[in-house]
Parts: structure tokens; C-alpha cells; sequence
């Protein structure tokens, strides 16, 4: 997996240089920069694409102003986790910008109708992210002997968990962005709002709690060799494409989603 950034000025209001680091001596604010650097193109462009990545930076910030604040176990790891996670998604969203194939979750997303509400793409990001890059993230940030430490893990699964709060936080925000930039929303959707809340609440954590199953398992197979890892990573990568997909349905897809979930897991 390639850790690269590209030289662009810092375009967020934190500084996180004196602070924070990653053990490669990259900060979150680069990443945060790199972000800035490819959303002024897709939105020159009207390119569907800019919901999702817009809201990804978005939160980005929020992840590193928490762990500013202190809010993690382990300030350190997160944001080696949090470089390590984001670069998944921009080299997928660069190869497809270059015109070569991504992997088959983010082609499905990439390539939904740009008609669909900005909600829906952002959604089917998220999807496509969460599902498919999140548990090859934490893979590339917990080491197999590290596994082995229960410990260990128990607080990377802790820091883990606590990103849910964050997430939660940025529901409300994010969705009145989304009907800023869409207009107002059809009256149903707007007595269903609460409720649309709750759910996206709901299926995040769930969704989660389905990723840290799924890097176990990932984890196993890197233990039996590169053959089993492959195997592992294409059902991974089958299932997480077929979810993005039932998402491009038509109609009350956060309703659905609370019900039905928004997460994967490996058979097994």
C-alpha cells in the first residue's frame, strides 16, 4: 500500500504538525491537504464524485481535531490508521481519475447515475470505503504478532470504536450540508429526518462492528499465506460491490439501511 502525499499548502484551520505524527512523519493535515488539492477539481468539473470525497474531508478534520484533543487510547496508531485508511480510497479515486480500473466496490460507486441526490453518493462511498478499505486499513496498522496481544488489541479495538462517536457527531452537520447543496427535501423526507438520523447512527456502528470481525479474519488468512489473504480479500471485495449496488434501489435508503444494515461479513 503506498503512503504518499502530495506537496500542496495546508488548507485546514488545525495545525497538527507540533502534535501529532505519524510514524512515518506525515501528519493528517498533509492528508487533509492532498483531499483539498483533488475536491477543487471534481467540483470545477460537477463531478457526482465531490459529495463523498467533500464529506470525507469533513470528517477527516473532525478525526484529527479529536485526536488533538486527546480523545484516543492511542493518538498515534489512530492517525497512522487514519493515513493509512484515507490513501486506500484517494489511490482508488486517482486510478479511476486516470482512467484505470479501481477495485470493484469503488467502480460501482464511482460510476452511479450522476442524477441520484448527493445523499445517495455519499452513502455509497461510505459503503465502498467502510466495508472494503476499512478492514484491509486496520490489516496494515495492526501486525499479526500484534493480534496475538490481547491487550493490545482490546485498545485498538477501543480507539476503533470510538471513531463511531465521531461519526456520530458529523450526521447531523453532514446532512445539513447535503440539503444545502440539494434544496429543500420533499416533505416525507423532512418529517423523516429524525428517524434518517438514528438510522445512519445505527448502521455506522453496525457496520463497524462487522469491519473489526472482517480484519480478524483477514488477519488469519495473511497467517496461512498471500494465496489465502487473496481469497479472503476477493470475498471481501464480492460482497462489499454487491452491497454498494442494492444501495443504487430507489427509495428510503437510510430507513432501509436500519433495518436490513449497511455492513458485511465474511462467511465463516
Amino acid at each position: 500500500m503506498r503512503l504518499a502525499f502530495h506537496a500542496t499548502p495546508a488548507v485546514s484551520s488545525i495545525h497538527l504538525s507540533e502534535t501529532v505524527r505519524g510514524h512515518n512523519g506525515h501528519v493528517i493535515d498533509e492528508l487533509i491537504a492532498r483531499m483539498a488539492a483533488l475536491l477543487g477539481p471534481l467540483q470545477a468539473d460537477g463531478d457526482q464524485r465531490r459529495y463523498f470525497h467533500a464529506t470525507y474531508q469533513r470528517t477527516t478534520v473532525a478525526v484529527a481535531e479529536q485526536i488533538r484533543r486527546g480523545g484516543f487510547a492511542d493518538p498515534g496508531w489512530l492517525e497512522r490508521w487514519d493515513i493509512a485508511f484515507a490513501d486506500l480510497y484517494l489511490d482508488a479515486l486517482e486510478a479511476a481519475l486516470a482512467g484505470r480500473r479501481p477495485s470493484r466496490p469503488w467502480e460501482i460507486a464511482f460510476g452511479a447515475p450522476a442524477g441520484l441526490p448527493p445523499l445517495r453518493h455519499v452513502l455509497l462511498g461510505m459503503n465502498a470505503h467502510i466495508n472494503y478499505d476499512l478492514p484491509q486499513a486496520l490489516v496494515a496498522v495492526i501486525s499479526d504478532e500484534e493480534f496475538g496481544d490481547a491487550a493490545l488489541v482490546a485498545r485498538r479495538e477501543a480507539d476503533h470504536r470510538a471513531i463511531d462517536g465521531v461519526l456520530a457527531a458529523r450526521v447531523a452537520a453532514e446532512g445539513d450540508e447535503l440539503a444545502r447543496l440539494s434544496g429543500p427535501a420533499p416533505l416525507l423526507d423532512r418529517l423523516l429526518k429524525p428517524l434518517s438520523d438514528l438510522g445512519t447512527q445505527r448502521f455506522l456502528r453496525e457496520a463497524r462492528a462487522k469491519v473489526w470481525a472482517n480484519a480478524i479474519a483477514l488477519n488469519q488468512a495473511r497467517g496461512q499465506g498471500p494465496d489465502a489473504y487473496a481469497t479472503r480479500l476477493a470475498q471481501l471485495e464480492e460482497l462489499s460491490a454487491a452491497k454498494v449496488t442494492a444501495l443504487q434501489a430507489p427509495g428510503q435508503v437510510l430507513l432501509k439501511l436500519a433495518v436490513t444494515g449497511f455492513g458485511v461479513r465474511l462467511p465463516g
